[in-house]
């Protein structure tokens, strides 16, 4: 940003620094005597509105802790110090700037997703490749992705086989091969050499979409930080004001305690804090996690209890079917896919890849209806099917067969015509990273719980499996809002995946969805969402928050402690005023650069994936299959 655009962006700024190129001029002329009341009336006038700011921030329940600058400036003026009030002047004018600048570096990591969202896409029709503005994308249109350009819309991949750069969606350095009908999602890059797409979604479903919108909801809110300062406001100013007094009780030189007060001003209180934070979401950012407030973090910090959904986020979310149980097991396996796309849960996808496997055609459904955590009939040729778990079925057929399975596996049972239909038996993987993440939070002293809708057999094996010890099964939505609720060491953190997840998450302290697969209900309800497919992202978030507020108090206690020592050597008549005004900016600069250490080791900073590079390189790629 040039000088004068900076100068328009804050205007006070810009008229403070007005005042003082005319005070410096009147000084060179014979209408010197004006200088003090230009330069000190608009100190004043400044005063005067931070002094209503002020009030305000008390109606709203916020220290003011502006008032030891209001005291400052108010007093600077009336002892003739007219100059040294104005530097205050200019330091509390542009903090605001200061503030921004520091917060506009902190916060890269989550402006580069927004810069790299698609706004254009090449479509096929009739003979002509037409560019249209992303949102005019219809599912179904026939895309054109040239090199190195970004896929606008979630797609499919036609003709030909493409080598794409998921980095920014999944964390994959190296490319990922997709073959011919495999799924691409929007946001990745394309390799060296053109391919043809099918639209599968309109932009403002599509997963890249889904992540914008997350990351315009962790820049905009502001951090509600206020309250670390807070909690050091009051002391401060009764500490300032206690010295500076004193200063001029045994010195009899009102001088001497607008001197003090010049070098106690809270600016390291009112931008550290800010700044710290937005540099923790930064962080967190690169480490796959949108962080949706500071306050998040500030929480996070201080959690005491992780509760873990098991489908999609301790276990990888993608079971294979293994087995059909069932008299006719292609009718059954056909019955229960056409219901099961009307499914929200992580099963229903493996009952439909399996049917879809196994070449059967999968008849139209009607009247579909879903209970959460449980189960969805629908009318499919004719018949009532329900597919669900062995209780809900139960309701529409009877007595039905309990199934033996093995450790890690699961069934879905299936009625048709009201009667039993067998049974679908599934195994979901658990993801490799979960042991570890959990035996990371044990050692931090978290205290550890899994809630699932699963039978308790399969909870508890996934339970000794990762290492959680208290495993609470068959859970419906309201069952996990009543543990959350119930948990006696607190912050609790949630991480799920689901709709059937959201609930939960909304009410706890700090609710973490697993959202890598696009926009869930989860992830709006959640206050902070995971965009890679790796749990252990909930572990380094964790410890982000901890540096994250260690950094700023850290930043906040340096302040203090520097501004205590001027603060003695002005009360002893070492410091004029316009000197210590001038150390109080050194001041102000060092707790922002404190504060930027939030933004981690210089080793974990990297400038993202570049939208244009001349190609893939020739390192180990990934397959995607269809």
């Amino acid at each position: 940003m040039s000088l004068v655009a900076l100068l328009r962006s804050y205007p006070l700024v810009a008229a403070t620094l007005v005042v003082a190129a005319a005070g410096g001029l009147l000084a060179l002329t014979p209408a010197a005597w004006l200088v003090p009341w230009v330069v000190g009336g608009w100190a004043a006038a400044m005063a005067a509105r931070a002094a209503v700011g002020m009030v305000r921030d008390l109606l709203a329940g916020h220290a003011g802790i502006d008032l030891l600058a209001i005291v400052a400036v108010t007093a600077t003026v009336l002892v003739g110090e007219h100059w040294a009030a104005l530097i205050v002047v200019l330091m509390l004018t542009g903090g605001e700037a200061l503030e921004d600048y520091a917060a506009h570096r902190a916060r890269a990591d989550l402006s580069r997703l927004l810069e790299r969202a698609p706004s254009r896409a090449h479509i096929e029709r009739e003979g002509r490749l037409d560019t249209v503005d992303v949102g005019e994308v219809a599912i179904g249109d026939v895309l054109v992705v040239k090199p190195n350009e970004i896929v606008p819309v979630d797609a499919v991949l036609l003709d030909v086989p493409a080598e794409l750069d998921l980095s920014s969606l999944t964390g994959e350095s190296l490319p990922v091969e997709v073959a011919v009908g495999g799924a691409v999602p929007s946001g990745a890059v394309n390799g060296a050499a053109a391919v043809r797409m099918r639209a599968e979604r309109a932009a403002v479903d599509s997963q890249y979409q889904a992540i914008v919108r997350l990351v315009e909801q962790a820049s905009e809110q502001k951090a509600r930080t206020v309250r670390l300062a807070d909690r050091y406001a009051v002391p401060f100013t009764v500490g300032a004001l206690a010295i500076a007094g004193a200063a001029w009780w045994l010195s009899g030189d009102a001088t001497r305690f607008a001197e003090v007060l010049v070098v106690a001003t809270p600016c390291p209180l009112l931008i550290a804090a800010p700044v710290a934070f937005m540099a923790g979401m930064s962080r967190a950012a690169r480490a796959g996690v949108v962080v949706k407030g500071g306050d998040v973090l500030e929480r996070l910090a201080r959690a005491q209890t992780f509760v873990f959904d098991k489908t999609g986020t301790l276990t990888g979310g993608e079971p294979q079917l293994e087995e059909v149980r069932a008299a006719d097991p292609s009718r059954t396996l056909s019955l229960a896919a056409a219901a099961e796309r009307y499914s929200t849960h992580a099963l229903s996808g493996a009952v439909l890849r399996a049917a879809e496997a196994r070449a059967l055609a999968v008849p139209d459904a009607s009247d579909a209806r879903e209970t959460a955590t449980n189960g969805v009939e629908a009318t499919v040729a004719g018949q009532h099917v329900v597919v669900g778990k062995r209780a809900y079925v139960e309701r529409f057929a009877g007595a039905v067969p309990e199934q033996r399975l093995e450790p890690g596996q699961v069934a879905v049972h299936v009625a048709i015509g009201g009667e039993d239909g067998g049974a679908l038996v599934l195994r979901d993987r658990l993801r490799p990273e979960a042991a570890a993440t959990v035996a990371a939070l044990r050692a931090g002293g978290a205290e550890l719980l899994m809630l699932t809708g699963d039978a308790r057999a399969t909870a508890e094996h996934v339970g000794r499996e990762v290492g959680i010890d208290r495993v609470q099964a068959d859970c419906l939505p309201a069952d996990k809002v009543e543990a959350v609720r119930g948990a006696t060491r607190r912050p609790v953190v949630m991480v799920g995946d689901g709709i059937n997840d959201a609930p939960v998450l909304a009410v706890a302290d700090v609710g973490i969805a697993m959202g890598a697969r696009g926009a869930t209900a989860a992830s709006d309800s959640a206050d902070a969402v995971v965009l890679v497919e790796d749990v252990g992202a909930v572990e380094r978030v964790a410890r982000i928050a901890r540096d994250t507020v260690r950094i700023a108090l850290q930043s906040i206690w340096l302040g203090i402690a520097i501004s205590v020592g001027l603060m003695a050597v002005a009360a002893l008549g070492h410091l004029p005023a316009i000197a210590g005004a001038w150390l109080q900016e050194l001041v102000d600069l060092i707790a922002i650069l404190g504060a930027l250490r939030a933004l981690g080791p210089r080793r974990e900073r990297h400038p993202g994936p570049a939208v244009e590079r001349p190609g893939a390189p020739a390192a180990r790629s990934v397959r995607m299959e269809p």
